[in-house]
């Protein structure tokens, strides 16, 4: 049994990181030619849905974590960016990263992919436009924070390299650790029992398993491996993406982080948000 799990680790291991590696440097070459401060002066325009489009967009070419997404956020509400927009923003960048929705459609399948980020673009514009119309912007504390950096160089190949080994420092981590987790389960809890427990239909297996996404405060690049060995155990595909969904898009750090910027009925609010976004999403994977 140990051996099974060593060998399972050092492949999902092996698997992830050369996805990891190749689709981190590519991105980081195209990352030079995106320009940033055009980027937020669309932000500003008056069009909502372009410029939710354009923040989601943003989201995407901005691969953070969700504790590493609010000095963004700051920075965009310092500089008076439509608060409905810059909550467009926080919601989709910890869930939409180019590099492991590409390593979900490699290990989860392209159909899955597709679903996960459609919903997931979908209930962050949706939320964040809410939000807006019920008037949160008065929980928006004056606060400064420092640590965004908007300076972006022309690609070049060392660059691309200092940033892929930058990000593999920070991200590369919780990569081996989902895969060891994942391989751990693979090697040691039997599928029977897996299967019979959280394969079944039942439908309050969703909101259960989008709560305890929440203080796990697991990367989505850790979620990835567990999940794929969660499906092939027998767990059932809406709790799994409940799960995801949650624990990439809000965790206890961030929380706490998003104390300092806004009031506590904001919070909550956001806290609230992300559960009932992973547990709807959760439900139409079981209908899908």
């Amino acid at each position: 049994m140990l051996l099974e799990t060593f060998k399972s680790f050092l492949w999902i291991a092996l698997e992830l990181t050369i996805l990891f590696v190749v689709i981190s440097f590519i991105i980081s070459l195209i990352q030079g030619y995106i320009p940033y401060e055009k980027i937020e002066k669309k932000l500003v325009g008056t069009n909502k849905l372009l410029a939710a489009f354009i923040a989601l967009s943003f989201a995407f070419i901005t691969p953070f974590c969700s504790c590493s997404t609010i000095p963004i956020v700051v920075n965009m509400l310092k500089k008076k960016l439509p608060f409905d927009i810059v909550m467009i923003f926080l919601f989709a960048s910890p869930v939409l990263d180019p590099t492991i929705l590409t390593i979900m459609g490699v290990i989860l399948g392209w159909k899955v992919t597709l679903i996960y980020t459609v919903l997931t673009a979908f209930f962050s514009t949706l939320i964040g436009f809410a939000l807006g119309a019920l008037g949160f912007e008065r929980s928006i504390k004056n606060v400064v924070m420092s640590g965004y950096d908007q300076t972006h160089k022309k690609f070049n190949l060392k660059l691309a390299f200092k940033e892929t080994r930058d990000l593999m420092k920070s991200v590369y981590p919780y990569l081996i650790i989902g895969a060891a987790v994942g391989a751990l389960i693979h090697g040691t809890v039997p599928t029977e029992w897996i299967s019979t427990v959280f394969g079944s239909e039942s439908w309050w297996l969703v909101p259960i398993a989008a709560i305890i996404g929440i203080p796990l405060y697991t990367r989505l690049s850790s979620m990835i491996p567990i999940s794929q060995v969660l499906i092939a155990k027998g767990v059932a595909l809406g709790p799994v993406m409940a799960m995801m969904i949650s624990s990439a898009g809000a965790s206890l750090p961030e929380v706490i982080l998003l104390k300092t910027i806004f009031k506590t009925e904001l919070v909550i609010t956001f806290v609230l948000s992300v559960t009932i976004m992973s547990t709807i999403s959760g439900f139409i994977f079981y209908l899908l």
